[in-house]
């Protein structure tokens, strides 16, 4: 990559599938170190752009639009060419274009992809990853090894999506993309569980076939009962370098107990319970819970809620075998808590869709779902 004076425009930059995403079906690319970019959704600007002031610390900071056009070569190599658009937002320095790569043939049953430089832990990454197509139906029957060195689930959603997008749209297409904060980007290890919240899962625009599709798949799962289920999870395992990764098939197999398992396989980092966790992800739940409370006509169908921490741990970390370990304000956990998805987002004003239905009170599914969640943390806090 050839540098430029600011004058000249910044080179093209190869920007890569995210690979900490670990749920979602939209595909999540790495824009730079702080930034990611997925397909815009109208809905979802919308919420953004007239995000309340309480919910900004418990979402992605929301950083413009780019736009985005497929191209193809020789070889059948897929190119994305993205530069941000005219008069939005923007505040990743004003780069007048930058060039997306993608390197792989698709149409080989089994593909290589190289990441470079993908997250400050670069030991975690091989530097060549092959990936099957049927590994995710493999890790759906169990017989796929769960130990991975890096989260297949970004790839698949990137394979899909360019298959979607050179198959309906032709090379001169304008694709516009959300730039967003990459909320791990501080982690070396990033930890990430991906929650599906809420007792219903379909939009308010969903067909009858989808909506009795996601009311199954509530009624099946634990968002029934509880109002989550996990939809995806990778937890960094210190003793074997290795990432632990779940994907949302297996979350949608659990029972309650089977949650509330794997919540504390969450935090099990290999050779270590980190129970030092539980307080301030307790701790930041509960406020989210208060803000979700005063969100008058807003409905979160369809929404994920991630739970961040970095597996890499501290010197002076608390001793786990104590049933809740004190920390020490001068050594942090290192925890996050962020509502992400917003593409089935409805509240009272919203650009995107001004006659959309209209609710009152706030989402009580989603709240159903935060205070169970809790509880079940304090239960595992309380060695229960």
């Amino acid at each position: 990559m050839v540098g430029q004076s600011p004058g000249e425009g910044r080179a093209a930059v190869l920007l890569q599938p995210f690979v900490h995403q670990v749920g979602g079906h939209t595909s999540m690319l790495t824009y730079d170190e702080h930034t990611v970019c997925k397909p815009l959704v109208l809905q979802e600007l919308s919420f953004y752009e007239s995000l309340p002031l309480a919910m900004r610390q418990f979402t992605p900071q929301y950083k413009g639009i780019v736009s985005v056009h497929l191209k193809k070569d020789s070889l059948g190599n897929l190119t994305l060419i993205a530069s941000p658009s005219l008069g939005q937002q923007d505040s990743t320095g004003g780069d007048p274009a930058v060039t997306l790569w993608h390197k792989c043939k698709w149409s080989h049953p089994q593909v290589t992809k190289t990441f470079k430089d993908s997250c400050p832990g670069k030991m975690l990454l091989r530097t060549d990853l092959q990936y099957h197509t049927d590994s995710l139906l493999e890790e759906a029957n169990g017989k796929q090894p769960e130990r991975k060195s890096y989260n297949p689930w970004g790839l698949h959603c990137h394979r899909q999506h360019l298959n979607r997008m050179s198959s309906k749209h032709n090379e001169n297409k304008l694709h516009q993309f959300l730039l967003l904060e990459n909320v791990v980007s501080k982690c070396s290890y990033p930890c990430i569980l991906d929650l599906k919240m809420g007792t219903r899962q379909h939009g308010d625009d969903a067909s009858e076939e989808k909506k009795a599709r996601h009311i199954k798949k509530c009624e099946q799962s634990t968002s029934a009962s509880l109002g989550v289920r996990i939809c995806g999870m990778q937890v960094y395992q210190a003793d074997t370098g290795h990432f632990l990764c779940k994907d949302k098939y297996f979350g949608r197999k659990l029972s309650a107990e089977g949650f509330r398992q794997t919540l504390r396989q969450f935090l099990c980092t290999g050779n270590q319970l980190r129970t030092d966790l539980l307080e301030p992800i307790i701790l930041r739940l509960k406020a989210l819970l208060a803000v979700i409370r005063k969100q008058s006509s807003y409905r979160f169908y369809s929404s994920s809620l991630l739970i961040i921490y970095d597996g890499q741990e501290h010197k002076e970390s608390a001793d786990h075998h104590l049933p809740f370990p004190k920390t020490h304000s001068t050594n942090p956990c290192r925890v996050d808590v962020r509502m992400i998805d917003f593409a089935h987002t409805t509240f009272k004003g919203s650009k995107s869709n001004p006659n959309s239905t209209l609710y009152d009170g706030p989402d009580h599914g989603y709240i159903f779902g935060l205070e169970n969640l809790i509880k079940i943390l304090q239960s595992l806090s309380e060695g229960k």
